[in-house]
């Protein structure tokens, strides 16, 4: 991690994982912003005073490995990419420090909600395992019998919750994308989502707000898609990937 970075998150005051279970918002509205590492750095001491970070075993800067699951002709993929109001996605996050894994379905409404679900799971997904199935039934209105391994995204997530409890931040850094033998890193590149009730004041966003950075709406999956699948329709995710790059560059 970067020496600097790391030095940063020293100054925030801890939260468990257990208390943090109180802001799990896992219904919520969310707001992405795309900033540089430099950027982050600047804005992470004032925030300090608003916010506590998540810490496990006196670490603050935690390594996911997520695995997007998808049809073979990406139907999940497509329904982002053309703005359909109810689409989904399927993944396998594993927790790389602790080694657990959850496969997750992620849900956003037609109301721009987003409700996320998920069971324990091992590091290889049997989606033919009945749990599984019913699992994915349960929650999806699409026919996600013949899902398939689709992409690979690794980063680095600091975790934040302000003092209220009431709004989450996740922070990604060092985030890289495969796909059999392609692969993209963007190292300078940082991710901040925010999650809340969409009502409460938030700190970071008036920040960022403050900086002139304006929320982007694409996912990591759809990025990572558009950098490595380039045969997949692609036009409507262009200006926000143009937008990501000009700003690392």
């Amino acid at each position: 991690m970067n020496q600097v970075l790391s030095q940063t998150l020293i100054e925030f005051q801890p939260i468990s994982l257990v208390e943090m279970g109180m802001a799990d918002l896992m219904e919520r509205s969310d707001l992405k912003f795309a900033i540089t590492l430099n950027d982050l750095i600047l804005i992470l001491p004032q925030l300090s005073n608003y916010y506590r970070i998540l810490e496990i075993s006196k670490k603050r800067n935690f390594n996911y490995d997520t695995l997007y699951y998808d049809t073979p002709d990406h139907l999940l993929y497509k329904m982002h990419h053309n703005g359909k109001m109810n689409r989904y996605k399927v993944r396998r996050r594993t927790y790389v420090d602790s080694n657990i894994s959850f496969l997750e379905a992620k849900i956003k409404n037609n109301k721009g909600v987003t409700n996320k679900v998920r069971i324990k799971s091992e590091n290889d997904v049997d989606f033919s395992d009945e749990s599984i199935s019913t699992f994915l039934t349960e929650h999806l209105y699409v026919d996600c019998s013949n899902l398939i391994p689709s992409i690979n995204i690794n980063y680095d997530r600091i975790a934040l919750v302000n003092n209220s409890v009431i709004e989450r931040v996740t922070i990604d850094t060092n985030l890289s994308f495969s796909i059999e033998s392609s692969s993209a890193i963007y190292e300078n590149l940082v991710i901040i989502e925010v999650k809340s009730d969409g009502k409460t004041p938030s700190k970071i966003r008036t920040l960022l707000r403050d900086m002139n950075f304006k929320a982007i709406s694409i996912s990591k999956y759809c990025a990572g898609m558009y950098l490595l699948k380039q045969n997949e329709k692609r036009n409507n995710f262009k200006p926000q990937v143009l937008k990501i790059n000009k700003l690392i560059s």
